[in-house]
């Protein structure tokens, strides 16, 4: 189970103010925990990874010339975008799907999971903004890909993309601006969830820290394929670039969150 990559970092200018994270990325299991019981199927479902996400990334980083981390282990084992006390860290169940290699879980495997996996994503994301920050002088915009099934319980979801968020705007509203340019696209604000969840990724590297930043959820069927994938790749290209050329998204300002008073 050691001789697994918790993440990747895709290297890139580490002056270029900008750093992206792809927090479900891949559907990966170390060998020891097979399917956790599951069919393989459920591995090529939305509850074990975001769909399209790794290729949009990668891409998106080769085009701008960017660093990006992204994680190397499926949600399924633990996710990377929870805090370290949420419930939903380590899934029982999801959408239906029984896991039977989550449930019952000692305390040791919760814990092994954590320093095993969980922990050391987190430091390769503090790593590589640290590093960004160093090389340019400068903090840089942090943008956190994932992407979203296109119905729910049998509910459509009509947005083709949807900017997630806490209180911090100032990297928010001319992302949506800019998206929202494209009379063809159907942009949602903190739809079809809420940005703002105490201690997820965003909280903790960016919220916390006073970093400008955005989630960025795209829809499933939209990026399903390379094709899918090279068309977001070339939209999002220009807008995340306009984007880092604000003076004001490289400044820390710490905005109080929505979940409460930030932890001493």
């Amino acid at each position: 189970m050691q001789d697994f990559d918790a993440y990747e970092i895709v290297q890139g200018n580490y002056d270029g103010g900008m750093v992206l994270l792809a927090d479900h990325a891949m559907n990966r299991l170390p060998p020891g925990y097979g399917t956790l019981g599951l069919a393989e199927a459920a591995f090529h479902r939305h509850i074990a990874y975001d769909i399209g996400i790794e290729g949009l990334t990668r891409r998106l980083a080769s085009l701008l010339n960017v660093p990006a981390v992204l994680c190397g282990f499926s949600r399924l084992l633990i996710d990377p975008n929870r805090g370290e006390d949420d419930p939903t860290l380590i899934m029982r169940i999801s959408d239906g799907a029984i896991i039977p290699g989550n449930h019952p879980i000692t305390e040791s495997e919760w814990q092994h999971r954590l320093d095993t996996f969980h922990r050391p994503y987190h430091r390769a994301v503090d790593l590589t903004i640290g590093k960004a920050t160093a090389v340019s002088g400068k903090t840089p915009l942090v943008l956190s890909l994932h992407s979203f099934t296109q119905s729910w319980k049998g509910v459509p979801r009509p947005w083709h993309a949807s900017v997630l968020w806490d209180t911090d705007h100032r990297a928010v509203r001319p992302l949506l601006d800019l998206l929202r340019a494209d009379p063809n696209l159907l942009i949602g604000d903190n739809e079809p969830y809420d940005g703002a969840l105490k201690n997820d990724c965003m909280y903790r590297h960016c919220m916390r820290t006073g970093l400008a930043h955005a989630l960025l959820e795209v829809r499933q069927d939209l990026i399903g394929d390379e094709s899918g994938i090279e068309e977001w790749a070339q939209r999002l290209a220009p807008i995340f670039q306009k984007l880092n050329e604000d003076p004001a998204l490289h400044q820390r300002q710490v905005f109080a969150s929505r979940t409460g008073p930030y932890p001493a």
